[in-house]
């Protein structure tokens, strides 16, 4: 049977369906000890999912720095706060590597907030906006994304939360997790349909 996907997913459409979870363990990075490990763990694997989240300014002309880097596998997502241990050596290590695809939404916009707490070269990332519209998916947005591919709702309730907060909610960092994780599921769905084409896109009429 085909998976039906959608050029343009009804934003409409999202609230009735069914929330994501993630089930896997989430660590939060606090040390830069901590971080060491951490990046050694990740970069034994073959994939990682990355997102950022930066504690919003509600004044015009005010932009605060990139508080957390989350870096996922498929069942573990590591949180680097950013606003404790800034970039340490470790973290700009994962960033400028080249073995592991990392992936993710919107990265040029990530990489320029993570340069501007510390200059690096990022290595072997791969950002899924480019490359969902060899499916015929026209949506950029992860939600939508998610929703149009998989048929779940991610929820963006915590995404003007304090992400400079002494301690971080567990809603806070299941947001993250899946934020992060999220962009692996997608990545080898895309992928799969692009390599078996056992998906049929249904156009969607513009109002």
């Amino acid at each position: 049977m085909l998976k039906r996907i959608y050029n343009k997913f009804d934003k409409h459409w999202i609230g009735e369906l069914p929330s994501v979870s993630f089930s896997g363990r989430i660590i939060t990075i606090l040390t830069e000890g901590e971080a060491d490990r951490a990046v050694n763990y990740l970069l034994t694997h073959k994939i990682l999912g990355v997102d950022t989240e930066t504690r919003p300014a509600f004044r015009k002309g005010v932009q605060n720095k990139v508080a957390l880097l989350q870096v996922s596998t498929e069942d573990t997502c590591f949180l680097f706060r950013l606003n404790i241990i800034g970039m340490t050596p470790a973290i700009i290590r994962l960033l400028e590597d080249t073995t592991v695809l990392k992936i993710g939404l919107s990265l040029k916009d990530d990489m320029m907030m993570l340069g501007k707490r510390h200059q690096f070269t990022p290595g072997n990332f791969y950002d899924l906006q480019h490359h969902v519209k060899e499916v015929g998916i026209e949506d950029l947005a992860l939600q939508k994304l998610y929703a149009n591919i998989f048929g779940e709702k991610i929820s963006k309730t915590q995404r003007l939360s304090n992400w400079e907060a002494s301690i971080l909610t567990n809603p806070q960092k299941r947001y993250a997790a899946i934020d992060a994780w999220s962009c692996i599921k997608l990545y080898q769905e895309i992928e799969r349909l692009k390599n078996t084409g056992e998906y049929e896109l249904i156009k969607v009429e513009e109002e």
